[in-house]
């Protein structure tokens, strides 16, 4: 047996009476009578760095685990300053930690403490370890040898091929195939992004059209109508599969503005509705022909799917812009008759309503 050394190992953590006898070890395979050898299981060898061997120069735990330790007990550890074999070296001297604490009655513990030294092997080959004495004194005065088997070291190379001599690549990381399970988390992410962008699409869109409605309501009727109409200004709307694009668009401005203009609901009224309505109004009855014509002309284009000829589509928006103007220089005038200065009295300036007709005679057709 190697020369032993006292590392004390007593533990003083509180007092047991004299006469408490030690608690037996749980790992124990077989006790001796006192003073004697017991042997031991629950020694280790354990890679300091996970995996599935061991290649020359990696560095392992070689050690015990001392179960169930009463306070007052101490311990004499064998002596690796010499090494523990041939071929298998000792780095570090003996390490000891407390990796578990149980209670025993209210005021008593036991501990688990394992003692462990690093060895590492520069050489390929199986070594059997040799096994592990440690001399153990109880606080009543027993002294008992606990023996623990030894472990078997298998330390490997990297693989040479025979024929060259020359070891062999090392192997490029195994791809595995992609899982549901990884892919879940990218589609829930990507749908959570979209969601916010739609959400947040959705409110601008909200906002832009609430600005809008606000500065059309601002906005005189004829402006915003003229404004409109002038979208659907050219001719590339009138392809077959576009005019009913273009009616719609033409007509819902002529109503918007007849809304605000006669105060009329032409939104939800029908085509017959809304110039029964406008039958007792202002409107020349040239223009009442030429609008009833055009939205009658609107409703076959829309429901029963008339194709126009570009002849007639380019009348339509003329038509609808001199309906738009027309109407509102009656507006004009009937005010510049109301405000119309006495005889002697200096004219007044163009009025501001004034200007902005003149700015829109272009739509006029010519």
């Amino acid at each position: 047996m190697k020369r032993l050394i006292i590392i004390g190992l007593t533990l003083a953590l509180g007092g047991f009476s004299a006469g408490a006898q030690a608690t037996s070890d749980s790992s124990a395979v077989a006790a001796q009578p006192q003073g004697g050898v017991i042997a031991m299981t629950g020694s280790f060898l354990r890679p300091m760095q996970k995996r599935d061997s061991v290649l020359i120069g990696d560095q392992l735990l070689y050690g015990v685990l001392l179960k169930d330790v009463t306070e007052n007990t101490g311990f004499m550890l064998p002596d690796l300053s010499k090494g523990l074999r041939d071929s298998v070296d000792v780095l570090s001297p003996w390490l000891i930690d407390t990796v578990k604490t149980h209670k025993v009655g209210k005021k008593h513990k036991v501990y688990d403490i394992e003692c462990k030294t690093v060895v590492t092997s520069f050489e390929e080959g199986r070594y059997d370890l040799p096994p592990l004495a440690v001399v153990r004194f109880l606080a009543d005065g027993q002294c008992d040898t606990l023996l623990f088997d030894g472990q078997e070291l298998d330390v490997r190379t990297m693989p040479v091929d025979t024929a060259t001599f020359k070891p062999h690549d090392i192997r490029g990381q195994i791809r595995y195939p992609i899982t549901v399970q990884e892919v879940i988390p990218w589609v829930r992410g990507i749908w959570a992004v979209a969601a916010v962008v739609i959400l947040v699409w959705a409110l601008l869109s909200m906002r832009r059209r609430k600005e809008e409605g606000e500065r059309e309501q601002l906005d005189p009727p004829h402006i915003v109508a003229l404004r409109k109409l002038e979208k659907y200004r050219g001719n590339k709307y009138w392809a077959p599969d576009k005019q009913k694009l273009f009616y719609s668009g033409v007509t819902d401005a002529l109503r918007e503005y007849i809304s605000r203009r006669y105060g009329v609901g032409a939104m939800e009224m029908t085509t017959a509705e809304i110039f029964a309505a406008l039958r007792d109004t202002d409107v020349p009855k040239y223009l009442y022909t030429d609008m009833k014509g055009l939205f009658e002309r609107s409703d076959f284009v829309k429901f029963a799917k008339l194709t126009v000829s570009d002849e007639d589509n380019a009348k339509v928006l003329p038509a609808a812009v001199r309906f738009v103007t027309s109407t509102f220089q009656s507006d004009v005038d009937e005010e510049a008759a109301e405000t119309a200065p006495a005889e002697g009295e200096p004219a007044e300036a163009p009025r501001q309503e004034e200007k902005e007709e003149a700015d829109y005679s272009r739509f006029m057709p010519k």
